[in-house]
Order: C-alpha cells, then structure tokens, then sequence
C-alpha cells in the first residue's frame, strides 16, 4: 500500500478529487454563463477538470490497496466502493463536454479574429459553444453530486468504524 509519512494514500488523493472536480464545475457554471468569461476562463477550467479527472483511477487504486490492506469485511465498504464505480465515467462525459465547449470557443474566436481570412463565427456557432457550455456545466453538476454522494459512503466508513 502506498503511504506518504505513514498515512495512507488514499485519503490524501481522494481529496483532489473531492475539490478539483467540484472546482471545475463550479467553474463550468461560470464559463456558461459569461461568454467572455469562457473565453478567459475556459483553459484553467478545463485544466482543472482534467487533472481532477486524472485523480479518479488514482484514488480508486489507492482505496483498493487501503482496503486489502485492512482486510475487514465491511458492507460500507462495499457501498463506498460500488458508489465510486460511478464516478469515472460522469466525470469522463464532463471533461468531453468542457473540452468541446472550450475548444469550440476558441475556434469561434479565431473565426471572429481572423474574419477577413475566414468566414466570421455565425449565430449558428455561437449556439453551438453556448449549448456545449450549458451541457458542461449541467454534467458538472452531475459529477459534483455523485462526489458528494461516494464521498458521504466513504466518510459514513470512517466515522462509523471500519472494523465494526
């Protein structure tokens, strides 16, 4: 098992988990609602939901090492464990959406940049990023809520005794 000063690894990555994804979300909230606030904003947001979403197969990795490590059978670990199989694949559709709503964006605005090369960004376009923000932020959303619900079960283990 891996550990950092005696302590577990576990509770250590799950906490960037626990704060980066919903960050990020909160983030994507933002950067929907202000299109000048996406085009600012919309790398470090994404960037923050991508090394948030690289965290998700590190913590389950480390929480599956903690558990064989304390060899107890618990159904609150079972739970906690079934919760968190959830999480990749919303947090995977969050992370496509904001890329998508991102980088279309940054498309539009070289659209409108070079205008004089290339057609400027229409209407059409601009409902596009706004659609893909909209969808980002409603996916955030939906990972900020599944964090908070796998991270109650594994907060319900600890507090409630891992070997009872």
């Amino acid at each position: 098992m891996w550990v950092i000063d005696g302590i577990p690894l576990h509770p250590l990555v799950v906490h960037a988990v626990v704060v980066l994804l919903p960050l990020a979300a909160l983030g994507a909230v933002v950067i929907a609602v202000r299109r000048s606030w996406r085009r600012s904003l919309g790398i470090p947001v994404l960037l923050m939901a991508l090394a948030g979403v690289a965290a998700v197969p590190m913590a389950a990795t480390t929480g599956t090492q903690l558990r064989a490590a304390l060899d107890v059978d618990n159904p609150l670990l079972d739970v906690h464990e079934q919760r968190a199989s959830w999480l990749l694949p919303i947090a995977l559709v969050f992370l496509v959406l904001l890329a998508a709503a991102v980088f279309t964006e940054m498309a539009a605005v070289r659209a409108e940049v070079g205008a004089h090369a290339a057609q400027p960004a229409g209407p059409t376009r601009r409902r596009v990023t706004t659609g893909l923000s909209v969808l980002a932020a409603l996916a955030g959303v939906a990972v900020t809520a599944v964090v908070a619900w796998v991270g109650h079960a594994g907060s319900v283990v600890v507090w409630q005794g891992i070997g009872q």
